[in-house]
């Protein structure tokens, strides 16, 4: 447990931010748990403690991190300190997790409504503050999928709805859904957005900030690349987590190029003007956007895990923001964190919901 002085000192600077239109208060810091092995369990349950110690009161998850472990991991420390009231758990689903079964993925009424279910029990509560549709899908129309959340939502177990990973016109239709159909409307939407993928810029984050979607981001430190754990000359074969072995071959994106490390050496100068860290210069330029609710943080260390906690203000100036800029333009993209066909169902909609 933090001592009292730094807790003190981390819920100070700790900032909270409602999500969207909807008056939840998140901080502007998540803890994001991609919980994989059990023998790790122990160094899992350390991480959930400093945070909410520090004063993070958002936590987020997903039903097929370590296949329902990173759920009971919450749910077992959750369950032995209290206090579950205080804070915003959310957790996604859509991701199958049955290779033998279809039915254990998707967006389908019969998979929510049972992933629900399933995520209730094992993060012991009774209920979610906030569900995320992990992925979008042309195979189901987002009527079926909007009324099986309504459902959750009208019963309790279900507090928000959110979608993850959408494109800005998919979900200005699911608004459009919900209002025609009277039903529960998304609130927040989770997507990449770094100093390497500024793409959101372009239609995602205006349409979020017009139609009140609180805006959440997973990985803004690209897997550490912008917290300057790499240095020029690393091989591909040396780099880690971007080498995406968890996720198969094609989450393999090599960032190994001289102007994504031109980022983190700028970064890296703004950092040092101001006793910063190039993760935590990073962290706060994806919190300058007002449609921007939260950053959902993976650590992989204890280290970096307070770093991130303990973030504070960073003054950007004119000269810092536009040598940004000139490595990576507004509405740009250096380097995908992700394949976008890996991602995104480009197909046509097989099902429309009019």
């Amino acid at each position: 447990m933090l001592s009292a002085v730094l807790q003190r000192h981390y819920v100070s600077v700790m900032e909270y931010r409602p999500l969207g239109r909807t008056g939840l208060q998140l901080s502007n810091i998540t803890l994001g748990s991609l919980f994989w092995t059990e023998d790790r369990k122990p160094q899992y349950e350390q991480w959930i403690a400093r945070a909410i110690d520090a004063g993070v009161n958002s936590i987020d998850t997903a039903d097929i991190y370590g296949k329902g472990l990173s759920e009971s991991i919450i749910g077992d420390v959750i369950r032995r300190r209290g206090g579950r009231d205080r804070l915003v758990i959310a957790t996604k689903t859509f991701v199958q997790l049955d290779d033998s079964d279809p039915n254990s993925g998707g967006a389908s009424r019969k998979h929510i409504v049972q992933a629900c279910e399933d995520s209730l029990r094992r993060l012991a509560t009774d209920y979610i503050d906030l569900l995320y549709i992990h992925r979008p899908t042309t195979q189901v129309p987002i009527d079926e999928t909007l009324r099986a959340l309504d459902d959750l939502v009208r019963s309790g177990k279900v507090r928000y709805i959110g979608s993850s990973s959408f494109p800005a016109w998919k979900i200005v239709e699911s608004l459009w859904a919900s209002d025609t159909l009277k039903l529960a409307r998304f609130t927040a939407e989770q997507t990449p957005y770094t100093l390497l993928d500024r793409r959101p810029e372009r239609e995602l984050l205006p349409m979020a900030h017009s139609y009140g979607i609180g805006i959440t981001i997973w990985s803004p430190l690209v897997g550490g690349f912008l917290a300057g754990k790499y240095a020029r000359g690393t091989s591909a074969a040396e780099a880690g987590r971007l080498k995406g072995s968890r996720w198969g071959e094609g989450w393999t994106q090599p960032y190994l190029v001289d102007r994504a490390f031109d980022m983190v050496d700028a970064i890296t100068a703004i950092g040092a003007r101001q006793d910063r860290t190039p993760a935590q210069v990073a962290l706060a330029w994806t919190l300058r956007n007002p449609a921007v609710a939260s950053v959902v943080i993976g650590p992989s260390t204890t280290r970096h895990l307070e770093q991130s906690i303990g973030l504070e203000s960073v003054d950007f100036s004119t000269d810092e923001l536009e040598r940004i800029d000139a490595i990576c333009a507004p509405g740009l993209v250096l380097k995908p964190f992700y394949l976008d066909d890996q991602f995104q169902d480009f197909r046509p909609d097989a099902h429309s919901w009019r």
